[in-house]
């Protein structure tokens, strides 16, 4: 795959490869491979993301001399762990940050736990636009008719919740499963569409769940699927119950489609959803779910108000060109001779039109 991204864009690209988990030798060889490349490349400006990426990158850029460093914190991992694993994990987030100038943060609470969390000063912290990675394909992502219903099997008339997403603990498949048994004893007809895979990570599901999930007559499990938009047209609503986030994307993507959300206050997820307006936003817990959904089913109006006013929100405010725009006019004004030396002390919230 990177390969063919670097065909399309018209870019170089060098494959370094790095676990998951901490692996002291492997994680040594990684870092060596990015210090020998910056060395080769002599870049004026890195970015990294993701603790481990983030870690062996950001020490090797300072290392190697990059004069212009740029942290992007997708989300923090360490909100879902506890103990040793939580202290490795700040430690690793902060020397990141520490080692960058930027810290550019994905959504505005994000960055409100970024800073309560000490992982670096506000300063550093900026976000660009109203926040997102990556933003919006609009055209891409519309509402529309698609055969999923009918290729999985999946009556015309029935209920369809849908997640897109890693199934995983964080992603709060559990809880997801349990709130769809609640949905069922009130609408039996009512199906679970996961768009997704079972993700062998840190917080992987248990044997029991996966069983449970793969067994039931109701459940829809598709597999990993690159092109996910017509599985929007074929939901009723999406619900993304989980428990930390940068900034979801799949919940931009589904409201461009005009599906109504359910998600969770976590952090990052409450950002994706204007309350009772593009979606509901609920404790996370199977009760909250399942209450939530049946009164988004119950009231058709109300579904049909906020997919209009889903889509309106994306189109507003996070069509994939503007985040383009904003990121572009960032690292332009990086490259130019003598920018940057230290970060502003407000945030960085609209960079198209102050660095135009």
């Amino acid at each position: 795959m990177l390969e063919r991204i670097g065909k399309s864009e018209g870019v170089e690209t060098a494959a370094i490869s790095m676990t998951r988990r901490i692996a002291l030798v492997a994680d040594f060889v990684s870092f060596i491979r990015l210090w020998l490349l910056l060395m080769r490349l002599r870049p004026d400006v890195v970015e990294f993301s993701t603790p481990k990426a983030g870690l062996l990158g950001m020490l090797a850029a300072v290392i190697s001399g990059v004069p212009r460093r740029v942290y992007l914190l997708r989300g923090l991992k360490l909100e879902s762990t506890s103990g040793l694993r939580q202290i490795v994990l700040s430690a690793v987030e902060r020397t990141a940050a520490a080692c960058a100038q930027i810290v550019v943060c994905v959504s505005p609470s994000l960055r409100e736990k970024a800073l309560a969390l000490g992982i670096a000063p506000a300063c550093k912290l900026q976000i660009f636009g109203a926040g997102s990675s990556k933003g919006v394909d609009i055209e891409h992502f519309h509402p529309g008719v698609s055969d999923v219903r009918r290729r999985f099997g999946i009556p015309l008339d029935a209920e369809v919740v849908g997640f897109v997403g890693r199934f995983t603990h964080d992603k709060g498949i559990p809880a997801l499963v349990e709130a769809f048994e609640h949905v069922r004893h009130v609408m039996p007809q009512a199906y679970l569409l996961m768009v997704g895979w079972f993700d062998e990570a840190d917080d992987a599901l248990d044997p029991e769940m996966h069983l449970r999930i793969t067994s039931h007559p109701r459940i829809i499990c598709t597999g990993f699927v690159e092109d996910t938009a017509p599985y929007y047209r074929a939901m009723d609503l999406l619900i993304l119950p989980t428990e930390r986030e940068g900034f979801p994307n799949v919940v931009l993507e589904a409201s461009a489609t005009g599906i109504p959300v359910i998600t969770t206050l976590s952090t990052g997820a409450r950002d994706s959803v204007v309350y009772g307006e593009t979606g509901l936003l609920v404790a996370g817990d199977p009760e909250s779910l399942s209450e939530a959904t049946v009164k988004l089913f119950r009231n058709p109006n109300g579904r049909e108000h906020m997919s209009a006013a889903g889509r309106a929100w994306v189109l507003e405010h996070f069509v994939d060109q503007r985040l383009l725009g904003l990121t572009t006019s960032f690292y332009k004004s990086l490259c130019r001779p003598g920018a940057l030396g230290v970060p502003r002390e407000e945030p960085v919230m609209d960079l198209a039109v102050r660095l135009q």
